[in-house]
Parts: structure tokens; C-alpha cells; sequence
């Protein structure tokens, strides 16, 4: 665990990301790295900053954990803890979420898994309940 790391990384922290702001809860950083081919995007989350539960329909997506500590939860499964080096696989059409640890900065890398039509559905946010209950 690396508990310097402060939102600033490999990859550039970005601007607020507000674009996507509604399905987040906390404040979130957003640097696209690359958005031909493959997208490609270096996120940031503030300490205790998760997304909202949601399905990546047809291409799914991958995680490259690049700094702090962080949650990845599949639904009905228990919670992943993340650190620097980690990956994800999430295959398409599984319902998930990720985020920082509540003390803890947290980056990844999220690559998306080009698909014909591919979509994300953003559903309903992580509860407060659920979420304090990460060790």
C-alpha cells in the first residue's frame, strides 16, 4: 500500500471530471490517453470516491491499477481490494462498480474492450451502508 500517493501519477491527473460527475460519488479526475481505436482513460478517485453500479454492454472493460488503494465489486460478490499493479477483467454485461478506499487516493487505467455497439448503462449509486462496511 502506498500511502503518499497522493492523485498524482504515471499518467496525468486531469481535470474534474465532470462529464461523468452525476454517476460518481466524491470527486473524480478524467485524462483521456487515447480515444482512437481503443479508449483509453487515466481516472483519479478523491479518498471514499466510488461510481455508481454499472454494466458495460457488449465489450466490457479493463482496470490497470496505477496508484493507492481501491474497490472492485462485482454484484452478489464480495469486494476486491486494489493496489498499484493490479488488474481487472470485467467481462461485458457484468454489473460492478470501483473506487478509492475511503482513507486512500486511488488510479487506474480504464481500457475499453472495442465491441460492435457497445454501450455502459449507469445504475444505482453504492450505498452509503454498503460502502462503510469495506473494511
Amino acid at each position: 500500500m502506498n500511502d503518499q500517493f497522493d492523485g498524482n501519477g504515471i499518467f496525468p491527473k486531469g481535470e474534474k471530471n465532470e462529464a461523468y460527475a452525476q454517476y460518481f460519488q466524491g470527486t473524480s479526475y478524467l485524462t483521456m490517453l487515447s480515444t482512437e481505436g481503443v479508449k483509453i482513460g487515466n481516472v483519479v478517485f478523491e479518498p471514499g470516491c466510488r461510481n455508481n453500479w454499472h454494466i458495460h454492454h457488449k465489450g466490457g472493460q479493463i482496470l490497470l491499477v496505477t496508484g493507492g488503494r481501491g474497490w472492485y465489486q462485482e454484484w452478489n460478490q464480495p469486494a476486491r481490494q486494489l493496489t498499484a499493479g493490479d488488474v481487472v477483467n470485467i467481462p461485458a454485461e457484468t454489473k460492478h462498480w470501483h473506487g478509492a478506499a475511503a482513507d486512500s487516493w486511488f488510479a487506474h487505467v480504464a481500457v475499453e474492450v472495442p465491441a460492435e455497439s457497445a454501450s455502459n448503462e449507469w445504475l444505482e449509486p453504492v450505498s452509503d451502508k454498503d460502502y462503510g462496511k469495506l473494511p
